[in-house]
């Protein structure tokens, strides 16, 4: 399951960079970024558990994908 080990560092990155712009976001911006993080580290916790079943590794996938398209919106939504 080495793509949601590339998936965890690439959201982890992504997350990383958010935060520190997160001080002057909106207060939209930082309700987004609320539950974001919360979906990380559920996403974080279990990608720890990847090898302890399939459908596991197949959620994870999904919840990795849907963090990915939240993080990108809300880096957009910053940068204007």
């Amino acid at each position: 399951m080495a793509d949601l080990h590339d998936m965890n560092r690439d959201l982890k990155k992504l997350r990383d960079e958010l935060e520190l712009k997160m001080h002057l976001a909106s207060m939209e911006a930082k309700q987004e970024w609320k539950a974001l993080d919360a979906k990380w580290q559920s996403f974080s916790s279990k990608a720890k558990l990847e090898d302890s079943a399939e459908s596991v590794g197949d959620a994870l996938q999904l919840l990795g994908e849907e963090l990915k398209r939240g993080y990108k919106r809300l880096k957009a939504a910053l940068k204007n």
